[in-house]
C-alpha cells in the first residue's frame, strides 16, 4: 500500500470529464502519476481540448445510455479507481414541475451513477479499487426549486453507501463527495446567475457574491480544491474509509 498520492501505473475512469470538477480531477491525477485515464463526457470537443501527459482514452457519450457502458467502454480495460461525476442541473418548483424535465435530470444524475457503479464494481472485482461519486450539499439541505436535483443527489448518497457495503468484500471502497457551491460552468446555464453576472459586471464578481451570500466561510470552492479532495478519497491515504460522505460546502449545510 502506498502512503502518499501516488497513482503510478493505475488507471482511472472519470465521467463528466470535459469541464469543471471532472476536468480538474483528470488534471490532478495526471499530475500525481496516473498511468491511464478513461474520460467520458457528452462534450467530445471538450474532452479533446484537455491537455494531459498520461495515456488517455476519450469517449463521447451519455452516461444514462446503457450502450455507452456495454459497447462504448466494452474494450476499455481494467480500472483501479473511478470518479462518477457526470451530472446536470435544473430548477423548478414542484407545483410547476414537468415530468419530462424530472426524468431527464434523473437519467443523468441517478441512472448514470448506477450504470457507472455497476461497470466499476465489475471491473474492480478480483483486484480491488476505489470509487468516488459526486453528490451535493443539496442532498442534505432543502431549498425551493431544487426538487429534482436535490432528490437525485440524496439518492446518489444512499446508492454510494449501498455500493460500499456490496464492494467491501471485494476490496472496493466507495465514497461520496458533497460539494456546495463550486465555480464551474454549470452556473452559466442558470438564469438567475446570468442576471447576477449582468448586475455584478463580471462572472468572477457574481461567483464571489454567491459565496458571500450562501456560505459561512463567505466563498465558493474552486474545481481544483474539490479535485484534491477527490484525489484523497481515491488514494490509499483514505484506505480505511468507505461509505463516507465528505461535505465540502463552506458551511452551507450547517
Amino acid at each position: 500500500m502506498t502512503t502518499d498520492f501516488d497513482f503510478t501505473g493505475k488507471t482511472a475512469l472519470i465521467t463528466g470529464a470535459a469541464s469543471g470538477i471532472g476536468a480538474a480531477t483528470a488534471q490532478w491525477l495526471d499530475a500525481h502519476g496516473i498511468g491511464r485515464l478513461i474520460l467520458v463526457d457528452m462534450d467530445r470537443p471538450g474532452l479533446d481540448a484537455l491537455a494531459l501527459g498520461c495515456d488517455v482514452l476519450r469517449v463521447g457519450g451519455d452516461v444514462a445510455d446503457s450502450a455507452l457502458w456495454s459497447i462504448g467502454l466494452r474494450d476499455s480495460g481494467s480500472i483501479d479507481c473511478a470518479l462518477l461525476n457526470a451530472g446536470v442541473s435544473d430548477g423548478f418548483a414542484i407545483v410547476d414541475g414537468d415530468l419530462a424535465r424530472w426524468r431527464k435530470l434523473m437519467a443523468v444524475n441517478l441512472d448514470g451513477v448506477f450504470l457507472g457503479l455497476r461497470h466499476s464494481l465489475r471491473a474492480m472485482r478480483g483486484r480491488g479499487g476505489s470509487v468516488v461519486v459526486t453528490a451535493s450539499a443539496s442532498a442534505f439541505k432543502a431549498e425551493p426549486g431544487t426538487s429534482a436535483y436535490a432528490a437525485s443527489k440524496a439518492a446518489v448518497v444512499q446508492l454510494a453507501k449501498v455500493a460500499a457495503r456490496e464492494g467491501a468484500e471485494h476490496g472496493i471502497r466507495v465514497n461520496a463527495i458533497a460539494p456546495g457551491g463550486v465555480d464551474t460552468p454549470i452556473w452559466d446555464d442558470v438564469p438567475f446567475f446570468t442576471d447576477m453576472v449582468a448586475k455584478a459586471g463580471s462572472r468572477e464578481a457574481a461567483i464571489a457574491e454567491l459565496g458571500r451570500m450562501a456560505t459561512p466561510l463567505g466563498r465558493y470552492a474552486t474545481a481544483d480544491e474539490i479535485a484534491g479532495q477527490i484525489g484523497f478519497l481515491l488514494s490509499d491515504l483514505s484506505a480505511n474509509m468507505t461509505g463516507a460522505v465528505l461535505r465540502s460546502d463552506g458551511g452551507y449545510s450547517l
